[in-house]
């Protein structure tokens, strides 16, 4: 399933979601099926949530059924039972292979209000240029310094058609991009770390960050969508 946070939703935790995912299920009566042993669990599996804060058009995960169902109605069905902007927009019956294995990349969205576009241009040409960008960020294991630039496929500063407030006075530059899945994982605000220690760019207002896509990356690092081996022409799509 494809599924996405919008608006305040975005600021839902992947466990919050997860929990009400759970209620979702049980609403919609959904055959879920368990896992065997003393603490049984719904078969639910879920493939790079994206951080708290963040919007997404491009969430997915798998879930195991007792029984077939029709994927426009589960789609339907669990759409309606979560809250609006927890949205479910594509069901496909598995085609066999695994759902994590079929995502590498990501294509990242950013927003930043009262950022100058030439400023945030050049200083992502001084990323680009850079063989490498040390950056710290706090994990399950500690605070640990690695490299933000590697993971980095492609960065761009397209023209921006609007302003996120919709007042052409107030400067909004727009960063896209496309990052490889690498362990430990590079996020945008790794990126934009990386930004402040290149060029010392510093968003005076806090980014809006929305995953577009994920899955393979093509020999022209285009992002192939994780569900179209499963399609077989026959997707469902909601809005």
């Amino acid at each position: 399933m494809r599924y996405a946070k919008r608006g305040p939703l975005r600021f839902t935790s992947h466990r919050d979601f997860a929990r009400a995912f759970e209620r979702a299920l049980r609403r919609a009566a959904v055959p879920i099926a368990f896992s065997q042993g003393f603490t049984p669990h719904p078969k639910i599996s879920y493939a790079s949530a994206a951080p708290t804060g963040v919007a997404s058009e491009a969430e997915y995960l798998e879930i195991g059924l007792q029984a077939p169902v029709d994927p426009e109605a589960l789609r339907a069905a669990l759409d309606a039972a979560l809250s609006p902007g927890l949205d479910v927009l594509e069901a496909v019956i598995a085609d066999g292979g695994s759902l994590p294995d079929r995502i590498e990349a990501s294509h990242w969205h950013i927003e930043l209000p009262e950022v100058d576009p030439a400023v945030l241009r050049a200083a992502v040409d001084a990323f680009s240029a850079a063989h490498e960008v040390l950056v710290e960020r706090m994990t399950k294991q500690g605070r640990r310094t690695f490299d933000a630039r590697a993971a980095v496929i492609s960065i761009d500063v397209p023209m921006a058609t609007q302003t996120p407030s919709g007042v052409p006075a107030v400067p909004c530059a727009i960063l896209e991009l496309v990052v490889r899945q690498v362990t430990p994982s590079v996020r945008p605000d790794d990126v934009l770390s990386g930004l402040r220690v290149v060029a010392d760019l510093e968003p005076p207002v806090s980014p809006r960050v929305t995953r577009l896509a994920q899955g393979t990356l093509t020999a022209q690092g285009a992002i192939v969508d994780p569900l179209d081996a499963d399609r077989g022409g026959a997707a469902i799509v909601g809005h």
